[in-house]
């Protein structure tokens, strides 16, 4: 998942890049959430320091701070090297120094005319997403699966385990930020996943590099999240 920051110091215009942002992900069913908009600079850094996910990064230039949008994406660099940042500005002059502060940008939104700008930004939030898939996808294995239409890729090493939902022909996957329900069985699973996933239980299926601790007594697994689920007596020798 990706998360979305925003920091734009004209509230009216924070409200309008929010609004723009939170339909298109609704609209294109993308696999990212709006995880903060400030008008602060240092308070998106302090969430961003907090924050495990790469982030995409709409950030205005002229900022109201001692620190500018330029100054930002620098510091947001240092902490996230494979975010998307974009800028958002009504000085079109101001492009080219995008270049001298080095801080890789996707692109350069101008305010002026806000049809364009619409189109701009639900294209960023696009392409974030189709290299983010792909750069994962080469880096990690990752679990991919649609709900609701919606594509949604997690990786293996982020997975603790799988569990039957109460949902007939569904099952739901406890990640590590999260937990997803969709249309599987555990027979599907266990055929698709590598040899890290184990079956432990009729119900459950688990990544046995994210187990903390197995109490074979109680049969019970403990995870490294704080998350547990049962072991089967026939199951345990396997496992």
């Amino acid at each position: 998942m990706l998360n979305i920051f925003v920091c734009e110091d004209n509230p009216v215009q924070r409200r309008t890049i929010v609004q723009i942002i939170q339909n298109a992900v609704m609209i294109e069913e993308l696999d990212m959430k709006l995880v903060l908009d400030s008008g602060d600079p240092y308070v998106l850094l302090e969430e961003i320091k907090a924050s495990q996910n790469t982030g995409i990064y709409f950030l205005d230039i002229d900022l109201n701070s001692d620190m500018n949008g330029m100054k930002l994406a620098q510091q947001i660099r240092l902490l996230d090297p494979r975010g998307f940042i974009i800028f958002i500005s009504a000085h079109s002059e101001l492009s080219c120094m995008t270049f001298q502060y080095r801080v890789e940008a996707m692109d350069f939104v101008l305010k002026d005319n806000p049809a364009e700008a619409k189109v701009k930004i639900k294209e960023c939030l696009l392409n974030a997403m189709e290299r983010y898939t792909l750069h994962t996808n080469k880096t990690h294995k990752v679990y991919t699966t649609q709900v609701g239409g919606r594509k949604i890729s997690v990786d293996y090493d982020d997975i603790f385990f799988f569990e039957t939902s109460s949902n007939i022909h569904k099952v739901i996957l406890h990640a590590k930020d999260r937990q997803i329900e969709f249309s599987s069985t555990m027979k599907e699973l266990t055929s698709t996943l590598d040899d890290n996933f184990v079956r432990c239980h009729r119900s459950f299926l688990v990544n046995k590099n994210n187990i903390k601790e197995v109490d074979a007594k109680n049969r019970i697994i403990y995870f490294t999240n704080g998350e547990t689920c049962l072991m089967s007596t026939r199951m345990m020798k396997g496992l």
